[in-house]
């Protein structure tokens, strides 16, 4: 009994010595030999033990951080930027036999084509052309590693570090963009002001009442505040003062017209003369 179990147990091993399952997102590069034999698709696959070797290789997409590099732009500045590849396997057998690591050799590559992309922009493109620097570094990339059976799919830039004296020069720079602006807009809104009362001005010329009314407009508006000071503008007292000289002297027109009392011969009596007040 002892001797039959010793051989099943043995017979065991080598069973599950010849089973291997590829998962669904896998594919089985199998050696046989140590020579390329086939790539096995996902499943239960047999193997001839001590013969065979299967080498599983995952397809799923993989995110690979790229280190933080202190980089001299086109215009001699230093930044430090990071960024972040996106990469999967599409040639299993490829991935095995033309490169040993594919995370550490994508992560070197990327290193080096970031710093020769950023370095030929200035520092205001690199802020800017984002998505052009990110297109630069995936067809780079992509060339590369298409020899190890990899397909970067996607290259962003995560972070870019300025200098302190740079942030504030570009601080500095940047409020004296928004003060040009400012003072752009003040001086197009005096200009639009000063047209605009250059034509009220002329109705108001050709319009004398209009200036009295407006004039009138403004006591109003003085008196809703409920001050105690009322303001009374010099055109306003000129004008009144016109007026009552204007009534004045229609009055005594019309008084010189009128008849005077007649005597007892039927001369007419002179009237009074009578003198404005001063």
């Amino acid at each position: 009994m002892t001797i039959a179990g010793v051989i099943v147990a043995v017979l065991l091993l080598l069973l599950l010595s010849c089973i291997r399952i590829v998962t669904q997102y896998e594919k089985g590069v199998l050696f046989r030999l140590g020579r390329l034999k086939a790539v096995r698709e996902p499943g239960l696959r047999l193997i001839i033990p001590f013969v065979d070797v299967l080498r599983k290789v995952s397809l799923r997409v993989v995110t690979r951080p790229i280190q933080s590099q202190g980089i001299i732009t086109k215009d001699n500045v230093s930044v430090d930027i990071s960024a972040v590849a996106y990469y999967k396997v599409v040639d299993a057998a490829k991935s095995v036999l033309a490169i040993e690591n594919v995370a550490a050799a994508i992560d070197q590559i990327a290193q080096t084509t970031l710093r020769g992309v950023v370095g030929r922009h200035t520092l205001d493109e690199t802020l800017a052309e984002t998505e052009e620097i990110n297109a630069n570094l995936r067809e780079i990339l992509d060339r590369t590693t298409t020899e190890w059976g990899v397909l970067v799919t996607l290259v962003q830039l995560k972070d870019i570090q300025l200098p302190d004296t740079m942030k504030r020069a570009m601080a500095r720079q940047a409020e004296a963009e928004r003060e040009k602006r400012a003072k752009i807009i003040a001086a197009e809104g005096e200009a639009l002001a000063a047209a605009s009362l250059g034509e009220a001005s002329d109705t108001m010329m050709a319009h004398p009442l209009a200036l009295q009314l407006r004039n009138l407009q403004s006591l109003v508006e003085i008196g809703v505040d409920k001050n105690s000071t009322v303001v009374f503008p010099a055109p306003l007292m000129s004008t009144i003062g016109e007026l009552g000289s204007f009534l004045h002297r229609e009055t005594t027109a019309a008084a010189a017209q009128l008849p005077g009392p007649q005597s007892a011969n039927g001369t007419p009596t002179p009237r009074p003369t009578t003198h404005p007040a001063a």
